[in-house]
């Protein structure tokens, strides 16, 4: 059976970036005050308690999940955009990828009766080779207390990286037992899995995922935040949900950066902008110098 709750250190004695990265997981406590977490939790909970159960083993049948948060709630931003927390997931993501994007944000809120989820680790949506670099950064943000007997996260510390391929032992399992405020950070290469509710009440959480900006999102991020909602953004929000391009000219719009759909007057015609990074701008800018140098080709 997993072991007790897992020690949380304080939030300012960490290097939480190399926590995480050095065991899996990491939980910072107190991140953001309870205050907030209480007004996000009131915004959502009519539509929580109007959404139906999910199907399916996976997702579960005592277990309620929406997304499209940030449509649904002011206070949502701040905490997507929380700057400890998004500066460990570059720290992570940044090595492998030229931009960072919003994978998901949703709410779970599993119900009494709900047996433990199958354990599982989230980079397995994407079908590329595993152990070579990260995919995912997940966050869970309590709204209700976790504990062992709620529901708690079940983490399996260490089983990441280049140990992604393994199946760790029941006995290596841990319960993520927290208070809202704190924050759960987890690698997508980690195995995990949400606990057994054995108690009258449910636990809820908001789960927050950043992902490599050129993999496809778990939530489809433009269908969610359209462009009519993804102009009320701020730009850096705009950008992490999708509005973005990850060079070279991946995601773009007409070959523009899609964040010119955000403007009041978008143009019927647009010409196509390189967006290189910098070695493929240098290595281009070369060959061209040569071809150029060497004189146009008689026909």
């Amino acid at each position: 059976m997993p072991s007790s709750a897992l020690r949380v250190p304080r939030k300012d004695e960490t290097d939480w970036s190399s926590l995480l990265a050095g065991q899996g997981y990491c939980i910072i406590p107190d991140l953001m005050p309870a205050a907030k977490v209480r007004a996000l939790h009131a915004d959502l909970q009519p539509r929580l308690d109007r959404t139906p159960f999910c199907e399916g083993s996976f997702y579960g049948q005592r277990t309620k999940r929406f997304g499209g948060l940030l449509k649904r709630t002011p206070h949502a931003a701040e905490f997507v955009q929380h700057p400890l927390v998004l500066d460990a997931v570059q720290t992570i993501l940044g090595p492998f990828c030229d931009r960072i994007q919003l994978n998901l944000a949703q709410i779970i809120d599993i119900w009494p009766g709900e047996p433990e989820q199958v354990p599982h680790r989230d980079q397995d949506m994407w079908g590329g080779p595993k152990g070579e670099m990260e995919y995912l950064v997940n966050v869970i943000w309590p709204l209700s207390p976790f504990r062992r007997e709620n529901g708690a996260t079940v983490l399996w510390p260490g089983s990441h990286g280049r140990r992604c391929g393994e199946k760790p032992g029941r006995d290596e399992a841990v319960y993520a037992e927290m208070d809202p405020g704190s924050a759960l950070l987890f690698l997508g290469s980690a195995m995990h899995c949400g606990g057994a509710n054995r108690t009258q009440l449910p636990r809820t959480a908001m789960v927050v995922g950043y992902s490599l900006g050129w993999l496809k999102p778990h939530e489809a991020q433009w269908l969610v935040y359209p462009p009519d909602v993804a102009r009320t953004f701020a730009p850096d929000l705009a950008a992490l949900v999708g509005y973005q391009q990850h060079r070279p000219n991946l995601g773009n719009y007409e070959g523009q950066c899609p964040s010119v759909l955000l403007r009041d007057d978008v143009p019927d015609y647009l010409g196509a902008v390189d967006s290189l990074r910098d070695d493929q701008v240098k290595a281009t800018a070369e060959y061209k110098a040569r071809q150029m140098a060497k004189g146009p080709k008689p026909l």
